[in-house]
C-alpha cells in the first residue's frame, strides 16, 4: 500500500507541467530544495545533459577522478535506481553498479525477476569522491540539478533510492533510512521506495532481509501496474 504524505510528497499537479503563473518551460521541481533556476530545464535530451555532465567543472571532484559516471539502462525505463555516488570501479568504467555492491545490485534485481537492461541506474553526484567517501553538502548542492533534470526527462514510474543520502536526496533531507526503509512515498505521480545500500549489505548481512523484504514489495508494484521489468 502507498504510503502519503501530502504535505511533503504528494502534489495535485504533474511535475512537468507549467505552473500557474509561471513562464512557459517551467516545471514543477521533483526535488526538494532546489532553486528555481536549477534543474537544467533548457535541456530537451537525456544525451545532450550527459554531454553537459560529462564536461561539468562546477565543484572540484571532476578534476580528481577519471570520468563523470552519468547514468546507465533504459532510457524508456519505468524503474530508476538512485545510488549515492561512484566507486573506483565505476570511474574506471564510466557505469554506474559495476564494483562489489553492483554485483550485488545485479542479483538482488535477478531475484525480484527485475532486469538491468530494463531499469535506469544513477548517482547523486556523477563524479567519485576522493577515497570512495561519501559526496559532501556542497557535492550534492553542485549536482543534483543534473539528477533533477535526469527524472524530468525520463519519466519514471518508481524510483528506487539506494542508501540514507539517495534518500536524503530524493525524499527529504531530514528521512532516516533505518525508519523510512520498506515505506512507499508518492511525489507527483512518482512512487518511491528507499531501501539500504548494497555496499552496506556487504558490510552487514543482517541487512539482506530486509532489502529483499523491500524488492518484493517493489517486485508486486511492478507487476501490479504492469510495468516494464
Amino acid at each position: 500500500m502507498t504510503k502519503e504524505q501530502p504535505s511533503l510528497f504528494e502534489s495535485t499537479r504533474s511535475p512537468y507541467e507549467e505552473a500557474s503563473g509561471e513562464s512557459p518551460g517551467k516545471h514543477v521541481h521533483f526535488l526538494p530544495g532546489l532553486k528555481e533556476d536549477e534543474g537544467y530545464g533548457q535541456i530537451s535530451r537525456l544525451a545532450d545533459l550527459e554531454e553537459m555532465a560529462r564536461n561539468c567543472r562546477l565543484c572540484p571532484l571532476r578534476d580528481g577522478c577519471k570520468q563523470a559516471v552519468f547514468g546507465a539502462g533504459s532510457p524508456d525505463a519505468d524503474i530508476m535506481l538512485v545510488g549515492e555516488g561512484p566507486g573506483q570501479s565505476e570511474d574506471e568504467m564510466g557505469i554506474p553498479f559495476v564494483g562489489k555492491a553492483g554485483q550485488l545490485l545485479d542479483r538482488i534485481l535477478e531475484a525480484a525477476g527485475i532486469n538491468r537492461a530494463n531499469v535506469y541506474i544513477t548517482n547523486v553526484v556523477k563524479c567519485r569522491p576522493p577515497g570512495n567517501r561519501l559526496p559532501n553538502p556542497n557535492e550534492i548542492a553542485v549536482c543534483r540539478g543534473y539528477l533533477e533534470a535526469q527524472i524530468r526527462l525520463l519519466e519514471p514510474k518508481i524510483i528506487i533510492c539506494l542508501g540514507a543520502l539517495a534518500t536524503q536526496t530524493v525524499v527529504d533531507n531530514k528521512a532516516k533510512i533505518t525508519l523510512v526503509r520498506g515505506r512507499w512515498f508518492t511525489r507527483q505521480g512518482i512512487m518511491i521506495m528507499p531501501t539500504y545500500h548494497p555496499a552496506a549489505l556487504l558490510r552487514n548481512e543482517s541487512l539482506k532481509r530486509p532489502v529483499w523484504e523491500d524488492f518484493k514489495l517493489i517486485r508486486q508494484e511492478i507487476i501490479d501496474k504492469g510495468l516494464k521489468k
